[in-house]
């Protein structure tokens, strides 16, 4: 019961963290469905496809919201599929500020950051130049010329808070439920079971990432600290750790044919490129 009460505090305090950014996140949002006119509707036409760029830099904030954002965005079709993942791929959530806190690990995030932001924008273009006429619209999904139009008699402000409750309670039921099973079982399972994969340890990481919870990338980035997990594992759990981006998209998102590729492409790209990384770093060590 001590454990449960534990886990239940810190998960309602990390969760309501969150709240004044996602009602303003949900209040853009809103803004964007009601009154994207004539010029938004140009800006979005001609520059949709490059929005790989920015969103792999803003995917670089150290926090959980912007992930969410983007899965709204994209459930709301304001932006492409590329612009989507490279937002994922980008994201770190905690694991920058607990590198800052220790300059001993400085050069080893920086690196971490290049090559995350770098990765980021190469599958986004991928996915909207090179794939866009390989990959059917209804598994491509996003913005696709247009935004949807679809009017709502409530006023903004009402509508963003509905949205933010209703995730609120989604990510915190999420976020009660992982965090019991960690507490539970111990942070030891998990360093075991990744230190048994050897060559395979990204491929493993990287579903450790997909867990739509900021504490998925704190107990990365501990592992890696503490000697658990290699530098390739890290990279490809923290490309695949979107934070709640996931699960907002799968809350926000109808089609789960979408959800469901738009989850296996972010896992396939993080594990991909940890096992690239151990492939060079084998070849020239």
């Amino acid at each position: 019961m001590e454990l449960f009460l534990d886990v239940l505090g810190e998960t309602l305090v990390d969760t309501a963290k969150m709240l004044p950014f996602l009602f303003l996140a949900y209040l853009l949002i809103e803004y964007i469905e009601h009154r994207h006119g004539e010029r938004i509707e140009a800006l979005l036409a001609g520059g949709g496809r490059w929005g790989a760029v920015p969103g792999a830099v803003l995917g670089c904030v150290p926090q959980c919201g912007f992930s969410a954002i983007a899965s709204n965005f994209y459930s709301s079709r304001v932006i492409t599929l590329g612009t989507l993942m490279a937002v994922y791929l980008a994201t770190s959530d905690e694991a920058i500020p607990l590198l800052v806190s220790m300059p001993a690990y400085w050069d080893k995030l920086a690196v971490l950051m290049v090559i995350k932001v770098v990765y980021a924008i190469v599958v986004g273009f991928v996915l909207d130049f090179v794939l866009r006429g390989v990959l059917p619209k209804s598994l491509r999904g996003g913005y696709t010329g247009h935004a949807d139009e679809e009017g709502k008699p409530a006023p903004i402000w009402k509508a963003a808070l509905r949205h933010t409750l209703e995730i609120f309670v989604f990510i915190f039921a999420f976020s009660l439920v992982f965090g019991l099973i960690v507490e539970g079982v111990g942070e030891d399972v998990f360093a075991d079971l990744l230190g048994s994969m050897g060559f395979f340890q990204p491929v493993v990481a990287a579903l450790v990432g997909l867990i739509p919870n900021c504490a998925a990338s704190v107990l990365l980035t501990q592992l890696y600290v503490e000697g658990a997990l290699r530098f390739s594992s890290l990279v490809a759990g923290l490309c695949t750790g979107a934070g709640v981006g996931l699960a907002v998209l799968w809350r926000t998102n109808p089609s789960w044919k979408q959800n469901l590729f738009i989850t296996g492409l972010t896992w396939g790209a993080g594990a991909f490129l940890g096992v690239a990384m151990q492939v060079v770093v084998a070849v020239f060590a």
